[in-house]
């Protein structure tokens, strides 16, 4: 897939995700072969005032790889200023987020409340477009519509192309659903049908497996799939659309060695990255506790007794041993396979996300 001048190797793309989406979280799905990833969604307003907790957030991916950057705001300059911040730091797009639902996004009209003003959401298009480079792509993500009386999107993003957008990313939902109900793929078709062929148009929402992300592209006909929440403690997804996308079988669930190393990876890079003194520390390594452990046999004691350890070094290394203690259960079949439904048990609920 084409975006701008770029290409990207891999039809599949790490959806921004505030309180998510953190540079360790981008690493790990980067080295499982996901196709981009993109920066949580960050305030223009924060980062043009110089917002340390939010300036934090802008960090560009490891090792030289590409990464995009989103923003959100409603004002000319933040959202120039935040633009060419993200240019500065290496960027190789910058996306203007129109989708989020959350309320204290919406109450300042940013987000998905802007596909109730397209005129101005395509303004924004059109300075974002001339506060950056020729050469760095400015794309939308947005939703189906506010509610199920106005799913505008096939008009909002033909009208973003226009003021010079380089790709939609569309989410099958109304920004009155939320995160209920289901993602609308009926919708997504309908942008593909009517932004220009060269446009990239890529679908989002409920793609949690391979099954998801081939019916989301069998029935959309998007150009790519976006993963979000499908992607927390399961980075293995990536590694799988890369396979059969090369025409390659798909490698499956990962092993529990492999579990385990991912672990290890994710909390080595928070412990590397993050300030030690950095009060998200902690709960970034409980949140990894949490995902990589879903799934499997106890889960749900190991974080209830997780949940009453107040020390991030003890924590990773009760992790181990509840990892160690699964693999002695029973190295082998996998979770997931169907041969082994004693390993499964209730998974832990995942975090509050906030994205588009």
């Amino acid at each position: 897939m084409r975006i701008g001048n770029f290409d990207i190797d891999v039809p599949v793309l790490l959806a921004p995700m505030a309180a998510v989406t953190d540079l360790p979280f981008r690493t790990v799905c980067e080295e499982h072969g996901v196709g981009l990833t993109v920066t949580e969604f960050l305030s223009a307003h924060a980062l043009k005032a110089g917002a340390q907790k939010t300036v934090d957030k802008l960090t560009p991916s490891l090792d030289g790889r590409r990464f995009g950057v989103q923003i959100f705001g409603r004002e000319d300059e933040p959202m120039m200023a935040a633009a060419q911040m993200a240019v500065d730091i290496g960027a190789s797009l910058v996306d203007i987020n129109m989708g989020c639902p959350a309320k204290r996004v919406v109450a300042g009209a940013c987000g998905s409340a802007l596909m109730k003003e397209p005129e101005l959401a395509a303004h924004l298009v059109r300075i974002v477009r001339s506060a950056v480079p020729d050469d760095i792509p400015v794309t939308v993500k947005h939703r189906a519509g506010w509610d199920k009386l106005h799913r505008n999107a096939p008009e909002f993003a033909c009208a973003m192309v226009e003021a010079g957008a380089a790709m939609i990313t569309v989410h099958g939902r109304t920004r009155t659903q939320g995160f209920s109900g289901e993602s609308c793929l009926e919708i997504i078709r309908q942008v593909r049908d009517q932004v220009p062929a060269h446009i990239p148009v890529v679908g989002n929402g409920d793609v949690v497996c391979l099954d998801g992300y081939r019916r989301m592209r069998e029935v959309t006909g998007c150009d790519a799939v976006m993963i979000g929440r499908g992607a927390m403690g399961n980075p293995w997804i990536f590694r799988s659309v890369r396979a059969i996308e090369a025409g390659e079988p798909d490698p499956g669930p990962p092993t529990m060695d492999e579990r385990i190393a991912c672990f290890e990876r994710h909390v080595g890079l928070i412990f590397e990255l993050k300030p030690p003194t950095s009060p998200k520390l902690f709960h970034e390594i409980r949140k990894a506790c949490a995902w990589y452990a879903k799934g499997l046999h106890a889960c749900n004691q190991f974080r209830k007794k997780a949940w009453t350890i107040t020390d991030p070094d003890l924590l990773v290394a009760e992790a181990r041993s509840y990892f160690e203690f699964v693999r002695r259960r029973r190295p082998e079949p996998e979770v997931g396979s169907e041969s082994a439904p004693e390993l499964l048990a209730e998974s832990p609920e995942p975090p509050a996300v906030i994205s588009a």
